[in-house]
């Protein structure tokens, strides 16, 4: 069982870092990311209205998830929050196709779907909500945090897809 549990650190580790970082770049340009201000610009120009908006709750969804993912403290929060925002990123570099050398969905995909594996299966033995006798980490939760993604996902995807529609339409 400890491989497992090392597995699982080692997974949430990897995963809960990469995701604060993506989350810092748009936050607060941090490792050469746009910030706050180039983040929102770049979401008005992908159909996210309003920009700044989208641009915090992207960042905090993949810094905060990442962050508690990474210390495995409500790991289905983190997880399902995660992966709501990299559902909304893959669905922008979908027409790229998969490989991201194409600025495809590759990268985010994987990120996401690691967030919900990791929000099914849980922290391991080495986390924070196995510290606190997973107080945060119980089956209603993983439900419930999943659910709230999935909806809040479905609503910005098909809120970016109206405005995109629009805005292609104007030109015609």
């Amino acid at each position: 069982m400890a491989n497992n549990d090392l597995g699982l650190l080692a997974l949430r580790l990897g995963i809960g870092g990469t995701l604060v970082a993506h989350g810092a770049q748009k936050l607060f340009g941090a490792f050469g990311g746009g910030g706050l201000e180039g983040t929102a610009g770049a979401m008005h120009a992908m159909g996210f209205r309003p920009g700044k908006r989208n641009a915090v709750l992207a960042g905090a969804s993949e810094a905060g998830g990442g962050a508690l993912l990474a210390l495995g403290l409500a790991t289905p929060v983190g997880g399902a929050s995660a992966a709501a925002a990299m559902a909304a990123a893959s669905v922008v570099h979908k027409p790229n196709g998969f490989f991201v050398t194409s600025g495809g969905f590759e990268y985010p995909a994987v990120l996401g779907l690691a967030s919900v594996a990791l929000a099914i299966g849980g922290p391991g033995k080495y986390s924070l909500d196995a510290a606190t006798g997973h107080v945060f980490n119980k089956r209603w939760t993983t439900v419930l945090a999943l659910a709230a993604a999935g909806v809040g996902a479905y609503t910005t995807i098909k809120a970016r897809q109206e405005t995109v529609a629009a805005e292609a339409a104007e030109q015609d």
